[in-house]
């Protein structure tokens, strides 16, 4: 069955979201053009909304509608513990335990020479620096358990043992080959009280 170009494209659209099929994609776009064009609409509204409104923070990289991110700006916050996680949802994951009060720096992927991603992509020219000033004590390693995650982790350990800055990584409790972003938030608290010196 040959369908219009506007269910077409919407079907086609929808399939960018992650974990959605053709099938899936069908089924929604079918149940927002049927039952719920308001709703599709309240979708449109918000997604246009965000494109428009949503930057990176400038000091984190973390996704934010002001300059400087409510947890960069928060004083409370213990700015000289600088905890490198590689997507936002993971700042979510880490918050939503309770157990970091300090501050992030958001990779928005990891290094991987095959895709094009290096250094500059994720912004470690810039968080190396920070590195230099004297006002970090330590960073967490949060990098995701995957080979990709792992060697990101390896080569900012590097550059911030070169500047004396003490590198921990997280551990306990969090899978090899898993992803914070599905990791409960109690063995993820416990894998930021557990972490442990790189290297040692």
């Amino acid at each position: 069955m040959k369908l219009s170009p506007s269910i077409e494209g919407l079907i086609d659209s929808l399939r960018h979201l992650p974990g959605v099929g053709p099938k899936s994609a069908q089924r929604m776009t079918l149940h927002l053009l049927e039952r719920d064009r308001d709703g599709a609409q309240q979708i449109s509204e918000a997604i246009n909304s965000a494109l428009a409104k949503v930057r990176n923070c400038g000091r984190c990289r973390n996704f934010t509608e002001l300059p400087i991110c409510e947890i960069c700006a928060d004083p409370k916050r213990d700015a000289g513990t600088l905890c490198v996680v590689e997507a936002p949802a993971d700042v979510m994951a880490i918050e939503h335990s309770g157990g970091f009060r300090g501050h992030y720096y958001v990779l928005m992927g990891h290094l991987s020479p095959i895709d094009g991603i290096g250094p500059e992509q994720l912004g470690l020219d810039a968080l190396c620096a920070r590195f230099e000033t004297g006002d970090i004590t330590e960073i967490i390693l949060a990098t995701n358990p995957t080979v990709e995650g792992e060697a990101t982790a390896y080569f900012i350990s590097q550059r911030a043992k070169a500047a004396a800055v003490t590198v921990t990584r997280i551990a306990h409790g969090v899978p090899l080959g898993g992803e914070l972003e599905y990791t409960d938030s109690s063995t993820l608290a416990h894998a930021l009280s557990g972490r442990t010196v790189v290297g040692e």
